[in-house]
């Protein structure tokens, strides 16, 4: 499985929930597939949708996912002691683990190689990682939606891009209506 087929089979379950999406071809992906307002499509900060989404989770009490990369991970390491570290029930970072910059041409990360992120996860103080394969992603997601407990989700899936359309949607408007959704 590739990015876009987990994207396709979570989408029905993290339709309702607050959802920041990792910068470029996964944002196009998720836009293309199941578009809602409660999704909030990064367009030009790599390596921070775990940030924000975080973020979004210490300011209210809504669930909230953010959906990252590997590739952006490893850009702001920062993001997973600054999770362990400021804890919030109602956060599920999910990390799908391509081992590759998918955004960028499908350049190796080191998570593809050596570095395992849900190890590294562990050792920043995460205390509710998962490692899953593509196929268990949704029943990860689920089990995490279910339990009221921080959870890091790291999805090893095959490196590859789905051929989608750009958003062209202002990002004025993604911002202004994903607002609207968190105060719904």
């Amino acid at each position: 499985m590739i990015r876009s087929e987990i994207l396709k089979e979570i989408a029905p379950v993290i339709r309702d929930q607050l959802v920041v999406c990792n910068i470029g071809i996964p944002s196009q992906e998720l836009h293309a597939i199941d578009d809602q307002p409660t999704n909030f499509y990064m367009l030009g900060t790599m390596g921070l949708a775990s940030s924000i989404g975080l973020g979004l989770a210490l300011a209210q009490d809504k669930k909230v996912i953010a959906i990252d990369g590997d590739g952006s991970v490893l850009t702001n390491f920062g993001t997973l002691p600054t999770i362990a570290n400021n804890v919030a029930d109602n956060f599920i970072l999910l990390i799908v683990d391509n081992g590759s910059y998918g955004s960028t041409g499908d350049q190796p990360t080191y998570a593809g190689q050596k570095t395992s992120l849900a190890a590294v996860a562990s050792a920043c103080g995460c205390e509710n990682v998962v490692e899953c394969r593509a196929e268990d992603t949704k029943q990860a997601i689920e089990d995490a939606l279910a339990g009221n407990e921080m959870t890091i989700i790291v999805a090893k899936c095959e490196s590859g891009n789905a051929k989608m359309p750009v958003i062209t949607m202002d990002p004025v408007v993604i911002r202004d209506r994903f607002m609207k959704a968190v105060q719904a």
